[in-house]
């Protein structure tokens, strides 16, 4: 194996999480500017598919680059490998969720405000675990640390929305 290959690998894992941290942030933000008027107009339309296009394109880089890493290691006999490790299990499983969720979104399963706050705690943990600043966790204890900064979130999320919606209007955007 070329011993440029797993920091190439390390540097694409940590690249997909980051641009999923900031096209989620630009997402929450755009979001903020269409509740102005409450109309999604085409211009915010564009606006919003090229994010989605940076959330997609952040998730796949994450995931492929994580595989390769896996791959690698097996192929190098690593020991320990990080198949069997919890800090790849939920990375794997917070990726899972977000992609669960956005689906979700999609189809209207899901409160926006709630799901929001879901992908948006879901990138930044997976940024905060792809770039090693959070302590070795067991499985419960990251599930646990997940629900607490969905909450966080959740409520940061909408005394923003809340306090930047024009007075007396009430709900979400609508689309022209």
């Amino acid at each position: 194996m070329p011993a440029t290959l797993v920091p190439f690998l390390v540097f694409c894992q940590a690249l997909g999480a980051v641009i999923g941290v900031v096209t989620v942030v630009w997402g929450e933000l755009a979001y903020l500017r269409a509740m102005r008027d409450k109309i999604i107009d085409k211009a915010e339309r564009v606006h919003l598919i090229v994010i989605a296009h940076g959330l997609r394109f952040g998730m796949v880089l994450l995931l492929l680059a994580s595989f390769g890493l896996v791959i690698t290691a097996y192929q190098e006999q690593v020991v320990p490998q990080p198949a069997v490790s919890a800090s790849y299990w939920i990375l794997v499983a917070v990726a899972i969720l977000i992609i669960a969720i956005t689906w979700a979104l999609s189809r209207k399963l899901i409160s926006f405000a709630f799901g929001s706050a879901l992908v948006f705690s879901g990138w930044w943990f997976l940024a905060f675990l792809t770039l090693g600043l959070f302590p070795p966790f067991t499985f419960g204890a990251a599930v646990a640390l997940y629900v607490v900064s969905t909450a966080v979130f959740y409520a940061i999320l909408q005394y923003i929305r809340f306090f930047s919606a024009p007075a007396g209007r009430s709900g979400g955007p609508r689309s022209v």
